[in-house]
C-alpha cells in the first residue's frame, strides 16, 4: 500500500468533503487591473491575461503565489478543461483572467492540480467565451486533509517534473531534427553562377487563380479540392491526393490542376507562413478554391516544390500585403519569385535526394509529437485518478 493510500485511509476511508471555490481560497478578482497595450510602460514584471503572460511592465499590482484561471477570451483547452496558469512574485493580472490565493487548509498547489481536471464546457456562455465570476465562484472542489493534499502535491509535482524534462528533451530533439533538414535542403538548392536564376512567370506556361469553395460545400465525396487553408494544414511538400471533395456545380467557372502543377495559398495569418505551395503529384484532375494559385509549368514537381520553400524563397513570398488583419499574395508578385533553374536531370537527383532526406525526418518529426503527446496523456491520466474522490454527503 502507498503512503497516499495509508493516509486516505487513516484520514478519509469514506470519501471527502465538496465545497464551492469561493470557499477553498481568496478570490481576488477586485484587485485586476487591465492596461491597455499602448499604455503599458515596458518593464520587468510579467503583465498575465487569460492564457499567460502578454508582456512585461514597469509596475506590478500582486506579489506573492497565485493561480490564474481564463475568464474571458481563452478560457477552455482542447480537453474542455480551464486554461490554469501558475504565477509567483510580482505580477500584474488584466481582468481576462481570475485570480486565487492560499487560504488556511488547502494548498493552493492543490487547487492548480486539481482545477485542470473539471471539464467547465457548460460554464463558458458568450460570442466571447466566457467564464464569470458567479460560475467560478461556485466550481465545486473536493478538499481531503492536509496530509492527503501534500502527497497529492508531491506526486504531481514529481511527475510533473519528469514529463516537462522528457517533454523538453523530445522537443529540441524535433527542433535539431527539422533545422538539420531545412539547413541541407537550402545547401542543395543553393547553386554557383552557371545555374540560371529565373523568375516563375519566366517559366509559367500558365498561372491562374482558383475559385471559391465554401466550407459548407466540402463534402467527403465529389470532386476533389483543395482549399487555400488545407495547404496550410493538411499538406507538406507534395501530395497525391486531396482530402477534401466538393460538387463542380458549386462554381460557375472552375478552374482545375493536374499532375505537376504548384498550387499555392495566396491568403494567410502571417508574413512568415504566406504563399505556402505544395506539388500536385496524383494523376485525377482537381478543383482549385479560392485564394490559391495554379502555377502550370513543365519543370520536376518535387523539385519546384522543394525550390519554393527555401528561406531564399519564403523571403520573396513574404512580400504581401497586409489587409484586413489578413496577408495576400498576388499572381503579379508570385510571378516575380526568383529561383534556382539546373538541367531537368539535375532537379530530379535533388528531388530525389531531399525526398529521403524529408522521409526520414519527416518519420522522425510525426514521431516525437506522438511521444510527446503520450507523455502528456499519461502524466494527465494518473492525475485526475489521484484527484477523485468519492464525496461525502455532510449531515443537515
Amino acid at each position: 500500500m502507498s503512503k497516499l493510500d495509508e493516509l486516505i485511509e487513516e484520514l478519509c476511508p469514506d470519501g471527502v468533503e465538496y465545497l464551492p471555490l469561493e470557499k477553498c481560497c481568496n478570490i481576488l478578482d477586485n484587485k485586476r487591473k487591465p492596461v491597455t497595450k499602448s499604455a503599458r510602460q515596458e518593464g520587468q514584471y510579467p503583465y498575465y491575461g487569460a492564457n499567460g503572460i502578454q508582456d512585461f511592465v514597469s509596475e506590478y499590482i500582486f506579489d506573492g503565489i497565485f493561480v490564474l484561471v481564463g475568464e474571458d477570451g481563452s478560457v477552455l483547452t482542447k480537453n474542455g478543461t480551464p486554461v490554469v496558469t501558475w504565477a509567483e512574485g510580482k505580477i500584474w493580472v488584466n481582468n481576462h483572467a481570475h485570480i486565487i490565493s492560499e487560504t488556511e487548509g488547502v494548498l493552493i498547489r492543490f487547487l492548480f492540480h486539481y482545477l485542470q481536471t473539471i471539464n467547465i464546457t457548460s460554464l463558458i456562455h458568450g460570442n466571447i467565451p466566457k467564464l464569470t465570476g458567479k460560475d467560478f465562484k461556485a466550481i465545486q472542489l473536493p478538499i481531503p486533509p492536509l496530509p492527503v493534499q501534500e502527497e497529492i502535491v508531491r506526486i504531481l509535482d514529481n511527475f510533473t517534473e519528469l514529463t516537462t524534462e522528457l517533454t523538453t528533451e523530445l522537443t529540441t530533439e524535433l527542433t535539431a531534427r527539422k533545422k538539420q533538414y531545412e539547413y541541407y535542403r537550402d545547401s542543395l538548392l543553393t547553386f554557383s553562377d552557371e545555374v540560371p536564376m529565373v523568375k516563375l512567370g519566366d517559366i509559367a506556361s500558365d498561372i491562374y487563380r482558383g475559385a471559391g469553395i465554401k466550407r459548407d460545400e466540402v463534402a467527403n465525396k465529389g470532386i476533389p479540392c483543395v482549399r487555400y487553408g488545407e495547404i496550410y494544414t493538411s499538406y507538406d511538400i507534395s501530395f497525391v491526393e486531396c482530402k477534401s471533395h466538393t460538387s463542380e456545380s458549386v462554381v460557375k467557372t472552375p478552374k482545375w490542376f493536374e499532375h505537376g502543377d504548384i498550387i499555392f495559398a495566396i491568403t494567410g495569418e502571417s508574413i512568415k507562413e504566406i504563399a505556402k505551395s505544395i506539388a500536385y503529384l496524383g494523376d485525377g484532375k482537381c478543383m482549385a478554391g479560392g485564394d490559391t494559385v495554379v502555377l502550370k509549368h513543365d519543370q520536376e514537381p518535387r523539385y519546384m516544390s522543394y525550390a519554393l520553400s527555401t528561406k531564399t524563397a519564403q523571403d520573396q513570398k513574404s512580400k504581401g500585403k497586409v489587409k484586413s488583419k489578413v496577408v495576400h499574395s498576388s499572381v503579379p508578385s508570385l510571378k516575380e519569385i526568383i529561383i534556382p533553374l539546373p538541367t531537368y536531370e539535375t532537379q530530379k537527383k535533388i528531388a530525389d535526394l531531399l525526398d529521403n532526406f524529408h522521409k526520414l525526418t519527416n518519420d522522425i518529426s510525426s514521431g516525437l509529437p506522438a511521444e510527446i503527446e503520450a507523455r502528456q496523456k499519461q502524466y494527465e491520466y494518473y492525475r485526475d485518478k489521484l484527484l477523485t474522490f468519492p464525496k461525502v454527503e455532510l449531515e443537515v
